[in-house]
């Protein structure tokens, strides 16, 4: 990336597919040295999970549960900050506090950290709104009366195409929550930047280096889709792992940066 840059981002490289897996290696080492933030941050999400299940499955409106399945990447990045914190504390070798790691975001109230994390909220809140109305233009009709006669209409051609277009409106909305905040949110943690600056940074790095960030992206997509399979317990370990390693991914891009020639 050879244009000038805003004041405040730091010279970033090319991402390489080494890239990828370095971050993933080291994130994993954070997560094997400090589990307890791993399994209280992880368990919240769960335990959300868990609730919006049984709320689902008591009142026969399994829809919910599809959407919100289909929906939870866009606030991943949003459960990810915590861990960026860890990362960080830990490269500097600073202590792990945990009213500051866990309030990470309210102490960032005065910076623009909770300004992304806002949009991330709306974002999250209007995909809900236009699933409903998916909902509503293929099964409006349809009687959904108990949970365990509601998963038979997503064999029908009007719930395969429902699930279809949701899907892909889904994707749709996380692919773009995904351009700008992946470099974003590790960047206003680490620097003081606006959050427009910060989401144009991120989408550049997206946008200029298609086939590694999409491969990112796939990764995270796959492995928290995983995870939410076998009744959320998967997000014990794929959240942590995707947190620290998408601060690392930041981090190494920094890091190329600065040893480039170039620049």
């Amino acid at each position: 990336m050879t244009q000038s840059r805003p004041e405040g981002v730091p010279e970033m490289g090319d991402v390489r597919m080494a890239m990828l897996g370095e971050a993933l290696r080291r994130g994993w080492s954070d997560m094997a040295r400090a589990p307890g933030y791993a399994v209280l941050s992880a368990g919240v999400y769960v335990a959300i999970g868990l609730v919006m299940a049984g709320v689902t499955w008591a009142t026969g409106k399994s829809y919910w549960l599809v959407f919100a399945a289909v929906g939870f990447p866009l606030v991943g990045p949003f459960a990810a900050v915590g861990f960026y914190e860890v990362s960080r504390r830990l490269n500097e070798g600073r202590a792990l506090v945990a009213r500051e790691i866990l309030g990470v975001i309210a102490h960032q109230r005065r910076r623009q950290l909770p300004s992304i994390c806002a949009i991330i909220i709306m974002v999250f809140l209007f995909w809900f709104f236009l699933a409903h109305m998916i909902f509503a233009l293929f099964l409006g009709l349809s009687t959904m009366t108990n949970v365990s006669s509601s998963f038979d209409i997503y064999f029908t051609s009007q719930g395969v195409s429902m699930l279809v277009v949701g899907t892909g409106v889904g994707a749709c909305f996380a692919l773009l929550i995904y351009a700008i905040t992946v470099i974003a949110l590790p960047l206003l943690l680490d620097r003081e930047v606006d959050f427009v600056t910060a989401m144009l940074t991120s989408v550049n790095v997206v946008t200029e280096n298609p086939v590694p960030m999409l491969a990112w992206a796939a990764l995270i997509a796959i492995l928290t889709f995983l995870a939410l399979l076998p009744a959320f317990l998967g997000l014990f370990v794929v959240l942590p792992l995707l947190g620290h390693a998408t601060w690392h991914l930041y981090r190494l891009l920094c890091e190329a940066g600065a040893a480039s020639p170039d620049r």
